[in-house]
């Protein structure tokens, strides 16, 4: 047994989360640390609300409440939106806890020990019409080494550096076009040239594992290229605090809220424990050289776990240029991977809430299935490259694929076994078609395990469904529907057993990818629906006093084993309802028009 860390990307509160968010960092998440724990792994799935910022302020003025009050609202929107789509967090909390805040102190303090925070004088961009600090992803302009117009303040999206808000040539606010004021400040930075060689090596280690995506471990390496100090404090009065002399009591200067949030991953896991009543059992994710941690994200947020995260991590332990000795969490484990999705596009366009042109989680689980979605990110999804939701590609993978495919194996293998016998039939002699087939779908135990295993979904699911179509196919060629006669009864037997072992095997194959459908089928075969356990929204109080607040959490224990579960003769099988709902094309207009296409 390995201790696997999934480590997911936390969603920012300043809104609800669209289903381009979620296809980057919260399916795939989900059916790796299924398909880990089915496997064996103790698995440890983290994350929470990013709800600190001046985005979450800008929010909430335009709301006309409170940083903490919409922080709060929409928390509780994105736990249920996360539940409702079945994502198995061990524990899904928030940055506004105290917790976290003394989780991110203490790092700080270590980092700061071991003498990789440099204080420095700074300009700091100001919107003249509020006075408020604009974030560095606020500002927009050229790019000043590759000339592309859309660059962000804090790096380019195109030729990937680094950038200050300062250097773009041409800068504007995002929120209101006005050109940024750009005034002297003290900050603390991150001494990223002291930790560049570490990083450089830690890197070089990752490649030779062959592991990584190639544009994941490219991206990162080049980076590196340009590295120099990074500023991790800002002036804001919504944050976390700095707990120095001269900083701690200053009310406009807080963390920046990246450095807040990656921290979010240890802070999480530190809480999970503490609500355990084991306060120390995180240290076997984090301490434990063995263990294997896999942070999953959107490749917009690469620089912050491939370079940003794990050179405070290095920092902390004491391994740059400068030396030092870790603090009191001890010496802290990299990433073993950063498992970065690209961008998911809705028909054809970027999404933008702002533009309309967006499908948020709720509204899409409001109308059609959980698993008819997470099958389209398995089989669709941006992976390896960007992909484009479309509603008439939504249509027809649900119809085409997961209906006519696993839907109707499932369905007419039920209703011939429920009519023929009413139970599991108890099988005859295997001929060499039968056994051939129960080999070949066995063995996608291990075909597809080590995809999932690997970061490769879509492969994994396209060979789940080849030995999908391979079950259909062998009910098409055995006919048993013809199989009427008493002399026939045996072998109309054996092929519906044959049939039936198959279906639970490729159901709990399918299980991680479509974990509710996986419980449905299992009751359909007189099964207890205990495939896979599901998340659940719990209320709960504030481990150091502060306001109680809602997380996600589940027992995942009793999920099926990565195996094949023997069917019993016996069983009672009834006449089935169809476990997936075929979509009616008209939906795809009715979609666009809400869309205003």
């Amino acid at each position: 047994m390995t201790h696997v860390l999934s480590a997911v990307a936390w969603p920012y509160a300043n809104g609800p989360r669209h289903i381009g968010h979620v296809a980057g960092f919260g399916v795939p998440s989900d059916v790796f640390s299924r398909y880990m724990r089915m496997a064996g792994h103790d698995v440890l799935m983290v994350s929470g609300s990013d709800e600190h910022g001046t985005p979450i302020l800008i929010a909430a003025d335009e709301a006309g409440v409170s940083a903490q009050e919409l922080a709060d609202k929409n928390h509780r929107l994105i736990v249920e939106d996360l539940t409702a789509l079945g994502i198995s967090y061990d524990l899904y909390t928030r940055t506004t806890t105290p917790n976290h805040h003394a989780v991110v102190q203490e790092l700080f303090l270590g980092v700061h020990r071991n003498g990789y925070f440099v204080e420095r004088t700074t300009f700091g961009a100001i919107s003249p019409s509020t006075g408020r600090t604009l974030p560095d992803r606020y500002i927009e302009g050229i790019c000043p080494i590759c000339g592309y117009d859309g660059a962000r303040g804090d790096q380019c999206d195109n030729c990937g550096n680094q950038l200050d808000p300062q250097d773009l040539k041409d800068p504007h606010s995002r929120i209101n076009g006005e050109v940024p004021e750009f005034v002297e400040t003290q900050h603390f930075f991150l001494d990223l040239p002291a930790l560049a060689d570490a990083l450089g090596a830690w890197l070089d280690e990752r490649e030779s594992t062959g592991l990584w995506r190639p544009n994941v471990i490219r991206f990162s390496q080049n980076i590196l290229a340009e590295i120099r100090p990074r500023s991790m404090t800002r002036d804001i009065d919504w944050g976390i605090a700095v707990p120095l002399e001269g900083w701690r009591e200053n009310p406009t200067k807080k963390f920046y809220v990246w450095f807040d949030a990656v921290i979010g991953y240890l802070s999480a896991s530190i809480e999970w424990a503490r609500r355990l009543g084991a306060p120390d059992r995180w240290r076997e994710w984090w301490n434990d050289r063995d263990a294997l941690s896999y942070y999953f994200m959107g490749k917009d947020n690469i620089t912050f776990h491939s370079q940003i995260w794990p050179a405070e991590l290095l920092a902390y332990d004491g391994e740059g240029d400068l030396g030092g000795e870790p603090g009191t969490f001890g010496r802290l484990n990299l990433p073993t991977e950063v498992v970065s999705s690209e961008f998911l596009t809705m028909e054809g366009r970027k999404f933008s809430s702002s533009k309309q042109v967006v499908i948020y989680v709720r509204d899409l689980l409001d109308r059609y299935q959980p698993d008819a979605f997470r099958y389209f990110v398995a089989a669709a999804g941006p992976e390896n490259q960007d992909a484009d939701f479309t509603w008439a590609e939504f249509v027809r993978r649900t119809n085409d694929e997961l209906v006519a495919g696993w839907g109707n194996l499932v369905n007419r293998t039920a209703s011939m076994i429920a009519k023929g016998f009413g139970e599991i039939p108890t099988r005859g002699p295997l001929e060499a078609r039968d056994r051939a087939l129960l080999d070949a779908v066995e063995a996608s135990f291990a075909t597809v395990g080590g995809l999932i295993g690997r970061h490769r979904q879509k492969q994994a699911m396209g060979e789940a469904m080849k030995a999908v179509a391979e079950v259909n196919r062998y009910v098409s060629d055995n006919q048993p529907w013809k199989l009427k006669g008493e002399d026939e009864r045996e072998r109309l037997a054996t092929v519906l057993h044959v049939t039936a072992q198959c279906v639970a095997d490729l159901n709990v194959v399918l299980s991680p990818f479509l974990p509710f459908s996986a419980n449905a089928v299992d009751k359909v075969f007189g099964g207890s629906g205990d495939v896979q356990p599901m998340p659940e929204v719990r209320e709960v109080d504030d481990l150091d006093g502060g306001a109680p607040y809602p997380i996600i959490t589940g027992e995942y224990s009793t999920a099926a084993r990565w195996e094949r579960r023997p069917i019993v003769p016996g069983t009672a099988v009834a006449k089935p309802t169809p476990v997936f709902t075929k979509l009616d094309t008209a939906i795809v207009d009715e979609e666009l028009a809400r869309l205003g296409a």
